[in-house]
Formats: C-alpha cells, structure tokens, sequence
C-alpha cells in the first residue's frame, strides 16, 4: 500500500473550461489559506482509505491512520511512504514498538521522488478533475465536496489502476542505469552474426 498526505484550500484549482466566445468565466472564492489535511492509502488491487482533518498531520494523526489500514486489511501490510519528519515521529516507532510490527511494515520511497506514489496521481486526479473550478465557501463546504468527490473516485477503478501503472514500471530493486547491448546481429540482417 502507498500512502502520502496533501492538503486541499478553498480556493479552486484553476484548470480550462469551456465559456461562451468572449465571456471569460470568473471565480469568486474565499480567500484564505487554512486547508484541510488529507492522508490516504492506495492498495495494489485500486482499493482507497482516506482520512481527513481539518488541521495539519502531526505523528498521533500517522498513527490513527495506520490503525485504521490495520483494521481495514487483513494480514501482512507493506506501507510505502515519502519521507516526511510525520512518518518518522516518536509516536509513529512507539506504535511499532508496542506490537504493531508484527503486522506492519513501513519502507521509505528515495528522496523526493513523487513520480514513484501513485496516490500522488490521485491528489493531482481530486484536485484538478473532480474538484476542478470548484469555490467553496468554507472548511466545511470544501470537507462535504472533497467526500462526495473520494466517493466517486472509489467507484472509477480505472482511475485508481491507471495510478498505480504509472509507476508500476518502476522496479526500486533494478539498477537506475540501463545496461549496455551489445549488437549480436546485424540490423540489416538479422540471421547473420556480426563478424568478429
């Protein structure tokens, strides 16, 4: 499972729609930057858990969240996360020290490196698709529009997989360098050996 944290303001991501020829469409929004705190978990099979907070993550949140990928998910879980100082927080190794490492097992992603989470792909998916354009006029507005939006999105499987393949061709245990080929044929034709 991958798991990463984003934020979302009421002020609408901004993306290009269709207006009547010479009426540019105008957004009137709140201005302000309290957001609300997401974190979410992206199984293998496209399945989405989602948390949201209406104040930033800090290490107890972490742990709230890893109880509840516990409870959802049978067995063994493999969380891979960024390194963000939350993931490393004294309540966060003091949850695994009390037992939970039996069942769970965290692995960092290299430095920033987000093109390797695909729940990266579904902040970028919430905010520019399905929250597109969109004014809220409050915390709780934005809170109820962000729901129905995770609820539609769990229902687009496709989107979900899409995330994940994106970076399904990554492989963290391959070397980053591609190896060097030597030619064994000639190109021009493919039968013949090359002469030594």
């Amino acid at each position: 499972m991958w798991v990463d944290e984003s934020a979302f303001y009421p002020l609408p991501a901004v993306v290009r729609t269709y207006a009547p020829r010479g009426e540019t469409p105008i957004l009137d929004a709140l201005l302000t930057h309290d957001p609300l705190s997401a974190i979410s978990g992206l199984t293998l099979d496209g399945r989405l858990l989602l948390q949201i907070r209406e104040r930033a993550f800090r290490g107890p949140e972490v742990v709230v969240f890893l109880r509840h990928l516990l409870r959802q998910i049978p067995g063994p879980l493999l969380v891979v996360w960024d390194g963000a100082p939350i993931h490393r927080a004294q309540p966060v190794k003091d949850f695994l020290a009390q037992g939970a490492a039996a069942r769970l097992k965290l692995e960092q992603l290299p430095g920033y490196a987000p093109e390797l989470n695909p729940d990266e792909g579904i902040w970028n998916y919430l905010k520019h698709v399905e929250l597109r354009n969109l004014c809220c006029a409050d915390l709780a507005e934005l809170r109820l529009e962000l729901g129905l939006a995770v609820k539609r999105l769990r229902h687009k499987r496709h989107v979900l997989r899409g995330c994940i393949t994106e970076c399904e061709s990554i492989d963290l245990d391959v070397p980053r360098v591609a190896p060097v080929q030597t030619p064994t044929a000639d190109r021009r034709h493919p039968n013949r050996p090359l002469a030594a």
